[in-house]
C-alpha cells in the first residue's frame, strides 16, 4: 500500500526560508498568525488528514456516491471525517474571523489545502468548493446575505457550489438557457438544468448553497448577459432556520474516471427561489472571483496528487528488489538490489520530486502575492500583487496539473505491474489526477488566457512584474560562483521565453491562429522558467547552508536543482523551436482530411 506523510519540513523550507513569513505576518489581518502558530496548524493539518482523510481515500474511491431519487450518500466514514473536519474548524480556517473564520492567511491555507489534496482529493472537493462559493459571496454578495449565509458556510454546517455549465455549453457560458424571472418580493424563480457540479447534493451538511448563472429576461446576449444568484436547497428563515426544500433536485450523479467518492452532479432547478448576487448582468466578474480561487486551488489539488504518488513510489523503489545495479551490486548480501539504484528509475523519481518541490515553491510565491493583493496597506503594492496573481493564475492551474497527471503516472510506472493493480493505490492517483486538468477551465483554455488577455494586458505591465525580478536575479547572479552554474541555464531559458514573447505578439496582431497555437507551448516554457527561478532561489539558500545540514536536506536541494536546470529545464529548447514553426502546420489540414 501507499502511504503519505505530509512534507512539512519542505513547507517550512518554502514559506520561513525561500520567503521571508514575516512579510506576511506583519500585514493587517495576518498579526494572529505567528511562525508558531502557523507550525501548529501545519502539524495538526497532518494529522488530521494522514488519520482521518487518508484512511478512508481507497475505500472511498471503491465505494463511490450513491443516488436515489434526488438524494445523495456519500461513502462510509465520510460524514464522521467531516463532522471531525468541520469541527477542527478546517472549513473556515481562512474566512473572514466577521463571520466566525480564522482568517489565515493564502501562505498558509495554501500548504492546507495541498494536504488535503494528497490526503484525500475526493473529500477536499466538499470544502473546496464551499470556499470558492464564500469566497464570491464575500466580494460580491449584500451585507444581508452574508449575515444570513456566510456563518453557517464558514463553520461548515451549511455547504456550497458553483453552477455554471449546461448541457450544450461548457467553456462558453454566453449560450446559456437558465433564466431567472423576477419576483414580487424580489426574488427570483431561477429554472435551468446545470452538469458536472461538485457537490452539488449530499449528506455532509444541513444545507447546500448553490450558486447559479442565470440571465434575467432583459438580459443583453452573451457574457454580458449573464447574472449571479444565491439559490439555497432549503430556504433560511430571517432567524436562520431552516424551512421548506426549494425547488432544486439533483437529477443523477455522474459515474467517472475519478474522483468517485465526489458527488458530481445534475442539478434541475424547477423555479428554485434566488437571491441576486451583486449588480445585474454583472454575474461573470462575480464568478471569477470563485473560479479564480478555484483555479489556484486545482493548480494544488496537481502538486497534491503528485506528491503522494511521489511518496508511493519513493518507498517502493527502496523497497523492491528487482536486478543489480548496472556498476555492480549495491546489496550483495541480498538476492537483488533494489530498483532505486537503476537509474531510469532514479530519472523518474527525481523528475517528481524536482517538479513537486519546485510547484510547491511557485505556489507559495503566488500565494503570498495573494495576501499581499488582499492585506498589503500599500495601494500600489496590492495592485503590482494582484496583476502577478492574474499573471500566474493560469499558469499554476495548468503547470501544476499537467505534471501532478505525468507525477502519477511516472509513480505507476515505477511500481510496474503492481503499480496498475488496484491493490497498491497508485493506480487512483492517475485517475484522480486526470480531471484537474479539465475542470475550472481545461489547461488549453488556460493557455488561450495567458496568451489572449495576460500577455497583452495593461500594455504588457502583467508581464513585467514577472520578467523583471526574474531579470534583476539573473542580472546579478549568473557569475557568482557556484550560484552561476544554476543561474546560467535559468538564463538560457529566460531569454528564450523574452524571444518569443516579442515573436507572439507580433505574429498574434496579424494572425489570432499564430498566438493560439503555440498558446499550451507558451504556457509551459513560461512554468518551466518560473520554477526554474524558484530552484536557482532554492539552490541559493542551500548553497549557503550545506556546511550545516545534518539531515542532508540541502544536500538534496542541491542535487535536485541542478536535475532540474540540466534535465527539466531544456526542455525550453524544443519548446522553443514548436512555437518559432507557426500555425500552418497545425491549420493547413482540410477539416474532411482529419
Amino acid at each position: 500500500m501507499a502511504e503519505y506523510k505530509a512534507p512539512l519540513r519542505d513547507m517550512r523550507f518554502v514559506l520561513t526560508e525561500l520567503f521571508d513569513y514575516n512579510d506576511i505576518n506583519q500585514m493587517p489581518g495576518c498579526e494572529d498568525f505567528t511562525p508558531d502558530v502557523v507550525d501548529a496548524v501545519l502539524q495538526e493539518a497532518a494529522k488530521v488528514c494522514e488519520e482521518v482523510l487518508y484512511p478512508i481515500n481507497r475505500s472511498g474511491d471503491e465505494e463511490g456516491c450513491h443516488w436515489d431519487d434526488g438524494v445523495v450518500t456519500t461513502p462510509k466514514g465520510f460524514k464522521e471525517a467531516y463532522k471531525t473536519f468541520a469541527e477542527g474548524g478546517w472549513t473556515g480556517i481562512a474566512c473572514d474571523p466577521t463571520y466566525g473564520g480564522q482568517g489565515a492567511p493564502k501562505s498558509i491555507n495554501a500548504l492546507v489545502e495541498e494536504i488535503i489534496c494528497s490526503s484525500n482529493l475526493s473529500f477536499g472537493m466538499y470544502p473546496g468548493l464551499s470556499f470558492g462559493a464564500y469566497a464570491a459571496l464575500h466580494s460580491h454578495a449584500s451585507d444581508a446575505l452574508k449575515d444570513k449565509f456566510l456563518p453557517k458556510m464558514v463553520e461548515g454546517t451549511w455547504a456550497g457550489t458553483m453552477c455554471l455549465t449546461e448541457p450544450h455549453c461548457g467553456t462558453d457560458l454566453g449560450i446559456i438557457k437558465s433564466k431567472a424571472e423576477p419576483l414580487d418580493d424580489g426574488s427570483y424563480a431561477i429554472t435551468g438544468t446545470k452538469i458536472f457540479i461538485s457537490a452539488g447534493e449530499h449528506d455532509l451538511t444541513e444545507n447546500i448553497i448553490h450558486l447559479v448563472l442565470a440571465k434575467l429576461p432583459d438580459a443583453p446576449k452573451g457574457t454580458k448577459g449573464i447574472s449571479l444568484f444565491l439559490v439555497p436547497k432549503f430556504m433560511v428563515g430571517n432567524d436562520g432556520s431552516l424551512g421548506d426544500r426549494n425547488a432544486v433536485k439533483c437529477g443523477s450523479i455522474e459515474h467517472k474516471m475519478g474522483i468517485k467518492a465526489s458527488s458530481t452532479c445534475v442539478m434541475n432547478f424547477d423555479g428554485a427561489v434566488g437571491y441576486l448576487v451583486g449588480e445585474p448582468h454583472q454575474g461573470m466578474p462575480a464568478m471569477f472571483t470563485m473560479m479564480n480561487q478555484e483555479r489556484l486551488s486545482v493548480g494544488i489539488q496537481g502538486l497534491g496528487l503528485g506528491e503522494a504518488a511521489y511518496q508511493g513510489a519513493r518507498a517502493y523503489a527502496k523497497d523492491r528488489l528487482q536486478g543489480r545495479a548496472l556498476t555492480g551490486a549495491k546489496s550483495p548480501d541480498k538476492a537483488a538490489d533494489s530498483i532505486i539504484v537503476h537509474p531510469d528509475v532514479r530519472r523518474m523519481l527525481l523528475t517528481a520530486k524536482a517538479t513537486n518541490e519546485g510547484c510547491r515553491a511557485m505556489g507559495m510565491w503566488v500565494a503570498r502575492a495573494l495576501d499581499t493583493a488582499k492585506h498589503h496597506d500599500d495601494p500600489v503594492k496590492r495592485e503590482e500583487a494582484d496583476e502577478f496573481v492574474q499573471l500566474m493564475t493560469p499558469i499554476v492551474k495548468a503547470l501544476f496539473t499537467d505534471w501532478g497527471f505525468d507525477n502519477a503516472n511516472l509513480g505507476v510506472q515505477v511500481f510496474g505491474g503492481h503499480g496498475y493493480i488496484r491493490e497498491w493505490g497508485m493506480e487512483q492517483y492517475v485517475r484522480d489526477a486526470r480531471i484537474a486538468q479539465i475542470y475550472e477551465g481545461t489547461n488549453g483554455i488556460q493557455a488561450l488566457d495567458l496568451v489572449g488577455r495576460k500577455m497583452p494586458a495593461k500594455a504588457g505591465r502583467y508581464l513585467r512584474r514577472f520578467f523583471h525580478p526574474v531579470q534583476e536575479y539573473i542580472e546579478a547572479n549568473v557569475s557568482n560562483g557556484e550560484l552561476g552554474d544554476y543561474v546560467q541555464p535559468l538564463a538560457k531559458a529566460f531569454m528564450r521565453l523574452q524571444q518569443i514573447t516579442g515573436e507572439l505578439a507580433q505574429r498574434g496582431m496579424k494572425n489570432p491562429d499564430e498566438a493560439g497555437a503555440a498558446a499550451s507551448e507558451f504556457l509551459r516554457l513560461f512554468g518551466l522558467v518560473a520554477v526554474g527561478f524558484m530552484w536557482a532561489r532554492m539552490a541559493e539558500i542551500a548553497l549557503a547552508k550545506r556546511d550545516d545540514d545534518p539531515d542532508g536536506f540541502y544536500k538534496a536541494k542541491l542535487i535536485t536543482a541542478k536535475f532540474y536546470m540540466e534535465r527539466v529545464l531544456p526542455q525550453s529548447g524544443a519548446l522553443f523551436s514548436q512555437m518559432m514553426s507557426g500555425s500552418r502546420n497545425m491549420m493547413a489540414l482540410d477539416e474532411e482530411l482529419f
